[in-house]
């Protein structure tokens, strides 16, 4: 009789190998997901309040949506982009120039999109990584770099982002073992989860620091646009040497709104772009060449980005004031829409509070409230001023909700 076990048997070890899909770990955000469900299933009466959604709460520019519907119907445009179009590289140079103040770039060697930067990420290690060698990451962060470097043999070293050192890596304490072995060393600033900006002077030291140890920088810039309070946007290649040693990536899914479209751009080096594209080149046959046309649009439009930075400033500004008053040690960030805080110890006549993980359940299972948790470098929560709401009126009703939840609780720091 034919079996099918011997599936089982041949999973590849990076994703579990034989115990794949048999072990009982459950991934921090499918954890949430039915703490949010259960939650809601005990109190039908009371509204969930999703402040963990790490996504834009509007949709695309209804002028950019027009560029897409017109570009659709063309047939000249139904054809594979491979590497994608002229027309957007020209765009996102002049982007680039025109936000960043970053004039030399090529846009037919030094720019290519990507179906999401998400996917780029992805793909770079395939052109840089070979066994044994290693991935500088700040811990916590967006983790996909790391997880490749890992499937290829690689080697991923962690470095904190500190909050006493303002969410900035300390790169002097990486050891001359692991700087012997390290190729790539990847950013993102404005950070996920922690909101933190970076200035020129880090970016300088950032330079200096990869000439010296032969380090390609991979610099990840989703939220460069989305910043407030007197910061300006700030791209990695605006700094002097900055092209000589590494790449920096933009997506539209946070700036423009346009999460869904799955489109971005890769600039900087010609000789690791062309890597890139090489590798992109064996992985797909490029974005819909509508939506890359639309993009471009999009990109002559930087202050669709402006409008966005101001909600989320607003928004930053209300639920700041909510946690301090509740006592929370909190500081308003300068950029991207997520607020990082630390948690409390426990509550009074209440749990106490050993993760972030418990924590963040609490909120759900109490006071019907979404946080994403965050364990790697002390115990944060992630809050995100993403929620739905359409006008100013709404977005404040929503804060005094929070406010009503969570006031009924004494929190013990």
């Amino acid at each position: 009789m034919f079996k099918t076990d011997y599936i089982q048997n041949i999973f590849a070890d990076r994703i579990g190998g034989k115990q794949f899909g048999l072990t009982n770990e459950i991934y921090k955000f499918e954890k949430i997901k039915r703490a949010k469900r259960e939650a809601t299933k005990r109190h039908p009466e009371k509204q969930l309040i999703d402040l963990g959604v790490g996504e834009p709460d509007a949709k695309a520019d209804d002028r950019v949506i027009k560029i897409l519907a017109e570009e659709a119907n063309l047939s000249e445009n139904r054809f594979y982009a491979d590497n994608g179009i002229d027309d957007f590289k020209i765009a996102a140079a002049t982007y680039m120039k025109k936000v960043f103040g970053v004039d030399n770039l090529d846009p037919l060697t030094e720019i290519n999109h990507v179906i999401g930067t998400k996917s780029a990420l992805a793909m770079i290690p395939t052109a840089f990584i070979n066994p044994g060698d290693i991935t500088i990451m700040p811990s916590p962060n967006y983790p996909v770099l790391g997880t490749h470097t890992e499937y290829l043999g690689g080697k991923v070293v962690h470095l904190p982002l500190l909050e006493e050192n303002s969410f900035l890596p300390k790169l002097e304490t990486l050891s001359d073992e692991v700087l012997k072995k390290a190729k790539l060393l990847y950013l993102n600033y404005p950070n996920n989860p922690t909101g933190a900006v970076a200035n020129r002077q880090f970016f300088k030291d950032v330079v200096t620091f990869a000439k010296k140890h032969e380090l390609i920088v991979i610099h990840d810039a989703a939220y460069a646009g989305l910043v407030f309070d007197g910061e300006e946007p700030l791209s990695f290649l605006s700094v002097s040497g900055a092209k000589d040693v590494g790449i920096e990536l933009h997506s539209l899914s946070k700036a423009f709104n346009m999460t869904g479209w799955r489109i971005g751009f890769v600039a900087g080096n010609a000789k690791l772009v062309s890597a890139i594209a090489f590798v992109k080149d064996n992985f797909d046959s490029g974005q819909f060449i509508p939506i890359q046309k639309a993009a471009a649009y999009a990109l002559s439009l930087p202050e669709i980005t402006k409008q966005t930075a101001e909600k989320y400033s607003r928004r930053h500004e209300y639920l700041t004031k909510v946690l301090k008053d509740l006592g929370f040690c909190v500081k308003k960030p300068k950029g991207s829409f997520y607020l990082y805080v630390r948690i409390p110890k426990s509550v009074e006549n209440g749990p106490e509070f050993k993760s972030a993980e418990q924590f963040s359940q609490y909120l759900i299972n109490e006071h019907l409230i979404s946080t994403v948790p965050w364990d790697d470098v002390g115990s944060y929560i992630r809050l995100s001023v993403t929620f739905e709401a359409n006008s100013v009126e709404e977005e404040k009703k929503v804060f005094e909700e929070i406010k009503a939840r969570l006031t009924t609780t004494k929190f013990i720091f």
